[in-house]
């Protein structure tokens, strides 16, 4: 079992930026992958990164790239999201997700019905 805690969310003016943090325990966090997904009202939950185990390789959406990084303090079972240029259309509820045991190819890791564990999400508004 993994437990995953987001915080971080908040209102922000266009171009603006916010850090989002999600905390793991249950199991060993340095052992897997880690995802953020986003969900905006009336549309369906998107894929936004993923970073390996390790925090050596990263992926992202197109609409992200350049403008969100996403990395990992496995000493802290913390994996972050930080999103700088915020633009209107970024405003979604952020979670943070845990994938399956044994996944952890971080190409195949961009649906969510490769993820097992579910963060209660943190909302991001973005002010035009």
């Amino acid at each position: 079992q993994v437990q995953l805690v987001e915080s971080g969310g908040g209102l922000v003016q266009t171009g603006g930026s916010l850090r989002l943090s999600c905390v793991a325990s249950g199991r060993t966090f340095s052992s897997y992958a880690m995802g953020w997904f986003r969900q905006a009202p009336g549309k369906e939950r998107e894929f936004v990164a993923v970073i390996s185990w390790s925090g050596g390789t990263t992926y992202y959406a197109n609409f992200v790239k350049g403008r969100f990084t996403i990395s990992r303090d496995n000493a802290k079972n913390t994996v972050y999201l930080q999103m700088n240029s915020l633009k209107p259309e970024d405003t979604a509820v952020y979670y943070c997700a845990a994938p399956k045991a044994g996944f952890n190819t971080i190409a195949v890791l961009t649906t969510e019905d490769k993820y097992d564990y579910w963060g209660q999400g943190t909302q991001v508004t973005v002010s035009s």
